[in-house]
């Protein structure tokens, strides 16, 4: 019997306007992570959880995922459609992404009404859940989801960076009290 090979990923580093983007990306130039640098830990645990095995290589992320994250961050929301990404997951958490990535840029939905759309009205902790684990954050917009009444709810990256987010899409939101 033959031993399973680990996932072999490829490892950049992207600096942006609120923090170094760890991008994580395959073979075939599919983004399979995105965190910030001093997440780098939960990086690890999220790849473990979705692949198992893996190792990570340094290389260069392929030059379209680059240009759109700089198209992004640089005011050119749409940028993050052209990214081709791909994850591992529950077949609940895959739906959950898939539906997050149809959530415009500037708009937000609260757990509960996401719930609803994904015809689970009762489900909205389990949104949350497979929202904080959502390994491809900002393209696969964990950060559009927020509390009923506005407010900024967890988000993986810190709070602030959700905040600087949603401002950079035109979202409206309740800003956290100082």
């Amino acid at each position: 019997m033959t031993a399973k090979q680990p996932h072999r990923f490829r490892l950049d580093r992207l600096e942006t306007p609120i923090g170094t983007a760890l991008l994580v990306t395959d073979d075939r130039d599919f983004l399979r992570a995105l965190d910030w640098s001093d997440y780098e830990t939960r990086l690890h645990r999220l790849l473990r959880r979705h692949y198992g095995d893996y190792v990570l290589e340094k290389a260069a992320a392929p030059k379209d995922i680059v240009a759109a994250l700089t198209g992004y961050f640089a005011g050119d929301l749409g940028q993050l459609k052209n990214i081709k990404w791909r994850t591992n997951g529950t077949d609940f958490q895959r739906k959950v992404w898939s539906e997050l990535h149809k959530i415009r840029a500037g708009k937000t939905s609260s757990y509960g009404a996401f719930a609803s759309r994904l015809s689970v009205p009762n489900a909205a902790r389990a949104v949350g859940l497979a929202n904080g684990a959502n390994p491809v954050s900002v393209v696969v917009p964990c950060h559009r989801l927020i509390g009923a009444d506005g407010s900024l709810t967890g988000y993986g990256g810190g709070l602030a960076r959700k905040e600087w987010l949603l401002a950079h899409e035109g979202a409206a939101f309740k800003r956290p009290e100082q």
